[in-house]
């Protein structure tokens, strides 16, 4: 909800700075000469900066006013959202994952691309298998080469504890097929 403004009668300063509605600027009034004016065009005077010296008043339609800033609140609250959804995401493996349990998680690493996010993809290495690093290293090597159209190398992988990762980003390819694509409702 946007902050609640003084409006009209509501104003308590003895003279203000008025703004028309089209942007102009019409110099210092008493607040009663600028509360005539505003009835005689039909709309509000509203004080949007109590704290200038004079306070300023902007001749609007405020209920126009009020549902365009709740309005341009709410779509910023959804953009900060979409931004947030926009995190890395991860995938795990196994040093010794079946060759049809590393296609399923290479499509979704795929799929999380197709959202937007970043994927971590690490390789979990349990025991003496870290004595064997190039196993992992062969394993991201295919899922990157699976997914070399959709996704950008961000970071080539490398161990972080017993973890060897590395990080794909969405390809600006990935992000134009998107956009491009027909939803399933107008093909028919």
């Amino acid at each position: 909800m946007p902050k609640n403004y003084r409006v009209n009668d509501q104003i308590t300063a003895q003279a203000v700075l008025v703004v028309d509605d089209e942007g102009n600027q019409l110099g210092e009034l008493t607040t009663d000469k600028a509360l005539e004016m505003a009835t005689e065009k039909g709309l509000d005077l509203v004080e949007v900066a109590p704290s200038a010296n004079p306070p300023v008043c902007r001749l609007l339609n405020y209920g126009k006013f009020r549902y365009e800033a709740t309005r341009k609140e709410r779509e910023a609250r959804k953009a900060s959202k979409t931004k947030s959804n926009n995190s890395v995401r991860e995938v795990r493996m196994k040093t010794r994952i079946g060759v049809h349990d590393r296609e399923a998680k290479t499509r979704l690493v795929k799929r999380l691309l197709t959202e937007g996010s970043k994927v971590r993809v690490s390789v979990m290495f349990r025991g003496r298998e870290v004595q064997h690093p190039q196993i992992g290293m062969a394993l991201l090597k295919n899922v990157a080469e699976d997914l070399q159209e959709d996704a950008l190398l961000e970071k080539a992988p490398s161990f972080e504890g017993r973890f060897l990762a590395m990080i794909l980003a969405p390809s600006p390819s990935l992000k134009k097929n998107k956009n491009n694509r027909e939803p399933e409702s107008a093909k028919t």
